[in-house]
C-alpha cells in the first residue's frame, strides 16, 4: 500500500506527535499514538500484501495469493530484502504447478535474498530438489534435499523428504509431470 520508506516517515511523525502529547500532559494519547505507530513499524518489516497472500495460500486459494502478490508492482522498491525473498518464494510456489524453469528461478532468488524461517528455506530447497530431479540433475537434487533435511528441525517436511528419497531410488529418469505435486506444502 505504502512505499517502505513512507511507512517509516509516518511512524516517525506519529511518534513525534506522541511526544508532544506527553509534554502537554496527555499521557494516554501519547501511549495510544506510540502503539499506533507500531502498526507502521510492523508493516515496514512485514508487508501487508505478502501477509494477505500467505493467508490465501494457507486456504489453498492460489488465485487469491496471486491477486495479493499482483498489488506489489515494484518489489525491489517497495519491499525490504527479506520481503523480496518471500515475494519470490510465494511466486515460486504459484508457478511451480505450470512452469518449472520459472519456479526454479523464483526459488533461487528467494534463497539468495533470504527467508526468515528455516522451515521456509527448507521448503524452497526441497522444491528446488524436486525441480532438479525432474530435470535429471540427481546429484544437485540429492544435495538440495539433504540441505532441506538439515533445515527441517521440527520434522514438518519429513514425509515429503521421504517421498522424494523413495522416488530418487525408484526412478532415476523421472520426468517433471511425475514429480509435480510431490513436494507441496
Amino acid at each position: 500500500m505504502f512505499h517502505k520508506y513512507i511507512k517509516l516517515v509516518i511512524a516517525t511523525a506519529i511518534i513525534v506527535w506522541s511526544v508532544f502529547q506527553f509534554v502537554d500532559g496527555n499521557i494516554m494519547n501519547g501511549i495510544s499514538l506510540i502503539l499506533f505507530s507500531g502498526i507502521f513499524i510492523f508493516l515496514y518489516f512485514k508487508n501487508e500484501f505478502i501477509l494477505l497472500a500467505f493467508l490465501q495460500l494457507r486456504k489453498q486459494n492460489f488465485e487469491g495469493t496471486a491477486k495479493w502478490l499482483g498489488y506489489i508492482k515494484n518489489p525491489s522498491g517497495a519491499l525490504v530484502k527479506k520481503q523480496q525473498g518471500y515475494f519470490n518464494f510465494l511466486n515460486g510456489i504459484l508457478v511451480s504447478q505450470t512452469n518449472l524453469t520459472l519456479a526454479e528461478k523464483y526459488f533461487k532468488n528467494a534463497i539468495n535474498l533470504g527467508l526468515s524461517m528455516d522451515h521456509d528455506l527448507a521448503m524452497a530447497k526441497l522444491q528446488l530438489s524436486g525441480i532438479a530431479m525432474s530435470k535429471n540433475r540427481k546429484q544437485e537434487a540429492t544435495k538440495l534435499m539433504n540441505e532441506a533435511k538439515k533445515l527441517d528441525k521440527q520434522g514438518m517436511l519429513k514425509d515429503q523428504i521421504k517421498q522424494m528419497k523413495d522416488q530418487m531410488k525408484r526412478a532415476p529418469g523421472m520426468n517433471h509431470h511425475q514429480m509435480r505435486g510431490r513436494v507441496r506444502r
